[in-house]
């Protein structure tokens, strides 16, 4: 079969789910279901997989969309106590002193404190956690959504304490050594690392003043451009908070600590600067009132319209939940503490191995080391005993987060599920000569390196960003195409810097691949109850990850032109 006709069969049930959400409006609870169907034909007549391994690897998708579903109860329970213990009124209160406008907020919460939040934890925490915040401070939520996922980028590829970089390129440490010619594995992931902050800089000054500009032309009251970049200076200050340390840690240390520490020290340092005026907007710019907005940028959860909010606690008490989600993400997942090793321990593990006797069909969840267990649901529990909520305080909040689930349940199982039968896709019997046909994932970049050639420095990065989409996570979009991305750069004649600029760019790509990826909009949709209005997400998210892209491949090029 030509590649070309290929790559088109496997981009159709991808190409399905945009046509019916981002055009036809219909919600991921039926348009991600159609798309796995269409999924497990292909499967079964092109890819030639036998039922039995279709079902093992439908059930391998579904364990694991059980741990997405965990992150989003987890952060959906945490918000819902905070409501109701009046945290989140005392938090309102209290950004609303450090600074009432709006612009301001979105640039802490949206891009600063979910930054930390990606460094310790990812996999969608950042925008399951921030996007509520938003939405208490009275955001609309379609607004809030799309700032999260599109703010939550340039920290990507070095989030989850370096995941995307350590796992996600760890098939390129051998290759990887010998073109340094060196015998230290971790010089290899330095070094994608450090070529991949080149690639996010540009972005990490650009986005955060684009996305206010946006912000205040699609939600704002004069549908007006202007008044988002007015408060330019405040956004490179921001940048520059964040930028400093994520550039001299990765460069100096390795992919572990950039995102991390770089959004703590920056939030800390914003804030403080934000408190004595600096660079802060004379003017304060509000959304209109909520009875004026779109029935479109709502969901079943209201946003705040209080103008006036009362403090239920202290502000270090209404803060203590992130505080300890924080903390506990930290001392679980950096190697220092030595606790990682107990929360991965396999005995803390449920899942299957070599589902329905195929071997390597395997989905485990570590339960200790899902954000959604530790931190989100400990700490949620915590909340009731420090804040002192009441019985009935207590079942509202629950039973409320629990009522949420399901709509969230049927999208990302079939997303997933879907995810999982295209990884699994390569273990086929409808190749020729004995030789499998490649894997779903795998039969699209090759005819698109087919049709670029040496323009391949400007298309790498969308690859990252597409195999994010598929998968809906950088760390995956770096498994399936790390090895690809060597390869055509060795096709190519690449020397060896040039290699490792295109597997950052590919690492990059799968960063910004998360303003677009089903999965992270889903979830983020669960938590702000907005499930169905994921095309509307995907339609607005899209614009920045374009922008991004082609900022990012245009690095790439002069990168690879340079050297």
């Amino acid at each position: 079969m030509p590649i070309s006709l290929l790559a088109l069969l496997a981009f159709l049930p991808i190409l399905l789910a945009l046509i019916l959400m981002a055009g036809l409006r219909w919600p991921s609870t039926r348009a991600m279901p159609l798309a796995f169907l269409v999924g497990v034909v292909l499967a079964a007549t092109v890819w030639g997989l036998e039922p039995m391994r279709i079902l093992a690897l439908s059930i391998q998708g579904t364990i694991t969309a059980i741990g997405v579903l965990i992150i989003v109860f987890g952060a959906l329970l945490i918000y819902y106590t905070m409501q109701f213990s009046g945290a989140m009124e005392t938090i309102q209160a209290g950004m609303k002193r450090v600074s009432p406008d709006r612009r301001v907020q979105a640039i802490i919460i949206g891009f600063m404190f979910a930054a930390f939040i990606e460094g310790a934890a990812g996999f969608g925490t950042p925008a399951a956690l921030a996007a509520p915040l938003l939405l208490g401070l009275g955001f609309p939520p379609l607004c809030a959504a799309v700032l999260c996922l599109t703010y939550n980028s340039v920290p990507v590829t070095f989030g989850a304490v370096g995941t995307p970089v350590l796992q996600g390129f760890v098939t390129l440490k051998d290759v990887g050594m010998t073109a340094l010619q060196t015998n230290d594995p971790a010089l290899v992931f330095k070094t994608i690392g450090e070529y991949a902050t080149i690639m996010h800089l540009p972005m990490a000054f650009i986005l955060p003043i684009f996305m206010l500009g946006f912000m205040t032309r699609f939600f704002g009251k004069n549908k007006s451009w202007k008044e988002g970049f007015a408060i330019w200076p405040y956004c490179l200050m921001a940048s520059v908070c964040f930028v400093v340390p994520y550039l001299i840690l990765a460069w100096t240390v390795g992919p572990e600590l950039p995102s991390m520490l770089g959004g703590i020290i920056g939030l800390g340092v914003l804030v403080f600067l934000t408190k004595a005026g600096i660079c802060t907007p004379k003017e304060n710019w509000q959304f209109s009132p909520a009875s004026e907005w779109n029935p479109e940028w709502t969901g079943e959860i209201a946003a705040s319209s209080a103008t006036e909010y009362k403090e239920h606690m202290s502000q270090a008490m209404a803060w203590s939940p992130y505080v300890l989600c924080g903390l506990l993400l930290v001392i679980t997942r950096v190697p220092v503490f030595q606790l990682k090793p107990i929360v991965t321990n396999p005995m803390f593990s449920v899942g299957m191995t070599d589902i329905l006797g195929f071997q390597g069909v395997t989905s485990k969840l570590a339960l200790l080391n899902l954000p959604g267990t530790i931190p989100f649901i400990l700490v949620s529990i915590l909340i009731i005993f420090m804040h002192r909520m009441t019985g009935s305080q207590v079942a509202q909040a629950w039973g409320t987060a629990l009522a949420k689930m399901k709509a969230p349940t049927i999208a990302l199982i079939a997303a997933v599920a879907l995810v999982a039968i295209f990884r699994g896709s390569g273990v086929n019997t409808a190749g020729v000569d004995g030789a499998a046909l490649p894997s779903m994932p795998m039969a699209m970049p090759p005819f698109m390196a087919e049709l670029t050639g040496n323009a391949w420095p400007f298309l790498a990065a969308f690859v990252g960003g597409l195999g994010a989409f598929i998968t809906g996570s950088d760390t995956v979009s770096d498994m399936l195409f790390a090895d690809f991305q060597w390869g055509v750069a060795s096709t190519l004649g690449y020397n060896a810097t040039k290699h490792f600029i295109i597997v950052a760019a590919q690492g990059v790509g799968g960063a910004m691949g998360n303003m677009i990826c089903i999965h992270n909009i889903v979830a983020v949709c669960a938590v702000l109850g907005m499930i169905g209005n994921e095309g509307p997400i995907l339609r607005r998210t899209f614009w920045p990850f374009m922008l991004y892209g082609v900022v990012v491949c245009i690095g790439c090029m002069l990168l690879v032109a340079y050297e």
